[in-house]
């Protein structure tokens, strides 16, 4: 079984006035205005698997259609080096202030500085999004809730959109790291890590930090369709390593993490 789902935050009297971390119901329009002041307002926002599924129209047949591009990813050779193996692809697109996407030419994956220790200024080559992957409905659905939310981060007519769709899978002989730089930035500002599934897995808790260091927020994301949301300008963020509940057989953790930079 996976992890229950936990919540926690330093400051829970100021968490309980505003964050509406735990709002599960509402209609499309609130849920999002509500994550928009959260992010602008506290630094991260948790919208379950309900509200996030309301906001990009997806039932479960969308989300089970959408989590099968999971098998279709291939090895990142960068995660390697450090002893996880993780699987991914990448892609980008541009979103217009008015919904507007356009898919951008494949390029070579690099972080700015005062980022990721692991990776500033390393160009690494990632595989692209399959065709198939670019094509699915809710992938623009859940692009423009993002663009939604970043709005009320800074005004701006554009947004690059990153995307990447990983999987970390879960051995018990490695160390199976989601993030292997641990704390970090991605450089961005507008960061999302949308849970996808889990299978025979614990762990993988993933942690918002202030800019002081001092954690604001954790969250083990175990039901597909929850969606974690921070200003990656104002806070840190890592996940806690995965393992496999049965150690006689590998696990996973999918995750798709999309980012937003104001162009």
């Amino acid at each position: 079984m996976d992890d229950d789902h936990v919540i926690t935050k330093a400051d829970r009297d100021q968490a309980a006035q505003g964050n509406g971390g735990s709002t599960a119901a509402g209609d499309a329009t609130s849920l999002v205005q509500a994550a928009r002041e959260a992010v602008a307002g506290f630094g991260w926002h948790l919208m379950p698997p309900a509200a996030a599924s309301q906001c990009v129209s997806a039932g479960p047949l969308v989300w089970e259609r959408f989590a099968a591009h999971w098998e279709d990813l291939v090895a990142d050779p960068y995660a390697a080096e450090k002893g996880t193996h993780r699987l991914r692809r990448y892609g980008q697109f541009l979103l217009s202030r008015d919904g507007e996407i356009a898919p951008l030419g494949h390029e070579v994956f690099v972080q700015p500085e005062e980022s990721n220790p692991l990776y500033v200024g390393v160009e690494r080559r990632f595989e692209p999004l399959t065709e198939a992957f670019r094509a699915e409905p809710v992938l623009y659905a859940l692009i423009r809730l993002l663009g939604d939310v970043a709005g009320g981060m800074r005004d701006t007519a554009e947004w690059i959109v990153r995307v990447h769709p990983f999987r970390v899978v879960a051995q018990a002989d490695s160390l199976s790291q989601p993030t292997p730089e641990g704390r970090h930035k991605d450089g961005v500002d507008l960061v999302s890590s949308l849970l996808i599934g889990r299978e025979n897995v614990s762990g993988g808790c993933s942690t918002v930090y202030g800019a002081d260091g001092r954690e604001i927020a954790a969250a083990t994301l175990s039901e597909p369709g929850t969606l974690l949301l921070s200003d990656d300008r104002a806070t840190w963020h890592a996940v806690s390593p995965v393992r496999p509940q049965d150690i006689g057989r590998p696990g996973h953790r999918d995750v798709l993490v999309t980012t937003l930079t104001a162009r």
